[in-house]
């Protein structure tokens, strides 16, 4: 007798809209840079709420590129070219023929993709991602004496986020417009007759595990020096700096943040090695089952963008004559750590994306198979 095999079950909404990405993400862009742009409009008519430089928190514009922005002469900027940004996201959910014009389009959307995820953010971000966790656990027990939200998710922050994720659609945009003008899927990038090359599952494997390394040891660099400060062992800061942390207590969110980095330095392993795609076993109730790809890739692009911004912002602010300072100061090594996370979790994606259910290509077929749903910008030949 043989066994009856029950059909595939069909992807749930959240599933469909992840796959179908690039049809919507271009349109997405598209709102997202009207909508600020008509803020633009509103803050440099006088409506309270302008972010940047005056309307900033006092303590943070010397760390912001735009911290000595003024509402009157700046929002009307911001208007302008997120209005234009629109025109061009409209422009990137098209496919036009001159080859000139698309290499236009697609250094056009890099640069604004760039600009609002890693120019325009400084380090708060990252602070507010990294005691999200402590708030979290804290919170309901009153152990927070201070709100979370006023302090580390102001109005101001909240917007470097909202830019962030503006980054994000641009980026998903661009990828998904040259995705589909070279005529690959759009959801994994795979070309109909393309080679695998560097992005095979086989290859990702071995250029991601150095790379996962890296994000593994730079962490660990910036947990022993902030945890040197705990013990009084003065690192790469003054004798008054160092004084001044113990008497505001400052040391010990220091502590903290420590802890935070040589964690994620350790989860950084799992996109290179098997427990990032199996629970390990100490995992109670988890044991053995999947990972969901989203959960890791996720969270290491979150950190991947936030620290490479904090990395903009170190360079702004760094006194490059001062050779010692800066070689000790541990924020300097962050944005290597965000950079080889990166390429960790590309790798991760490559290594783990299998079969694509959009367009049926795989890595090791010779040939795409039959695909089970199609969406836009993906060319299937049979």
């Amino acid at each position: 007798m043989t066994a009856s095999r029950r059909p595939p079950a069909a992807a749930g909404p959240v599933r469909r809209t992840g796959r179908t990405w690039p049809s919507w993400v271009g349109w997405a862009a598209v709102v997202w840079s009207v909508i600020y742009g008509v803020l633009g409009v509103l803050w440099s008519l006088g409506v309270p709420g302008f972010p940047f430089g005056e309307g900033d928190l006092p303590g943070a514009r010397d760390e912001s590129i735009l911290g000595t922005a003024r509402a009157a002469s700046t929002a009307p900027v911001i208007a302008a070219l997120c209005f234009a940004a629109a025109v061009v996201a409209v422009l990137l959910t098209r496919a036009p023929r001159p080859r000139a014009a698309r290499a236009a389009l697609v250094v056009l959307g890099s640069g604004v993709a760039a600009t609002l995820l890693l120019v325009i953010p400084d380090a708060r971000p990252l602070a507010a991602l990294a005691y999200a966790p402590f708030a979290l656990v804290a919170a309901p027990f009153g152990l927070l004496p201070v709100s979370y939200f006023d302090k580390a998710l102001p109005w101001p922050v909240m917007n470097l986020l909202i830019c962030q994720l503006g980054g994000l659609l641009w980026a998903g945009a661009t990828v998904a417009y040259r995705r589909r003008t070279q005529g690959a899927c759009g959801n994994c990038g795979r070309g109909a007759h393309r080679p695998a090359g560097w992005k095979s599952a086989a290859s990702a494997a071995r250029w991601g595990r150095p790379a996962a390394w890296v994000a593994f040891a730079l962490p660990l660099f910036y947990a022993v020096v902030r945890w040197a400060w705990v013990f009084r062992l003065r690192l790469g800061i003054s004798p008054s700096e160092l004084r001044e942390l113990h008497e505001t207590g400052m040391v010990w969110a220091g502590a903290y943040l420590a802890s935070f980095a040589a964690l994620g330095g350790v989860l950084a392993l799992g996109l290179s090695y098997r427990w990032g795609e199996r629970w390990p076993r100490w995992v109670i109730g988890l044991a053995g089952r999947r990972v969901p790809p989203a959960l890791p890739l996720g969270a290491a692009t979150t950190v991947t963008v936030a620290l490479i911004a904090l990395g903009g912002m170190t360079i702004r602010t760094t006194d490059w004559t001062n050779v010692t300072g800066w070689l000790g100061n541990p924020l300097f090594y962050l944005p290597g750590w965000g950079v080889a996370l990166g390429v960790a979790t590309l790798a991760y994606r490559l290594r783990t994306r299998g079969r694509c259910r959009v367009c049926g290509r795989d890595d090791d077929a010779a040939r795409p198979a039959t695909p089970r749903r199609g969406v836009r910008g993906a060319r299937v030949t049979h």
